[in-house]
């Protein structure tokens, strides 16, 4: 299984990013997608998920108004769509799969967390520049 993140790149502030998630051999529709980022410096946080039972979305308060976690099964591909970039958002997003049941957002951030998850991507670097 591979995820593959792609979309991130140089971006003024203000400006907007859609990142993508790919897998292969993984049908991405049964299974909970979330994204981290790493910034420079600072720790491993998490963003935003999307539950495979009924795609609710659940967002931490880095990404609340700002970004939207969404699914197109079509392409096999979970996308974050980010809105009004700030410096503070430059770092490395990864997208994450849980293969575990879902409960909520709180539970895949809290309980199961980065080490939680099955599988993870490489990255995509964001530079928002001001």
């Amino acid at each position: 299984v591979q995820l593959v993140e792609s979309g991130g790149g140089s971006v003024q502030a203000g400006g907007s990013l859609r990142l993508s998630c790919t897998a292969s051999l993984l049908t991405l529709k049964d299974y909970a997608i979330g994204w981290f980022r790493q910034a420079p410096g600072k720790e491993r946080e998490g963003l935003a998920c999307i539950s495979n039972r009924d795609d609710s979305t659940y967002y931490l308060d880095s990404a609340k108004g700002r970004f939207t976690i969404s699914r197109d099964n079509a392409e096999n591909t979970v996308y974050l769509q980010m809105n009004s970039l700030t410096p503070e958002d430059t770092g490395v997003y990864y997208c994450v799969v849980s293969g575990r049941t879902y409960y909520s957002g709180h539970y895949f951030f809290n309980t199961l967390g980065w080490s939680g998850m099955d599988y993870w991507g490489k990255g995509t670097a964001v530079t928002v520049t001001s």
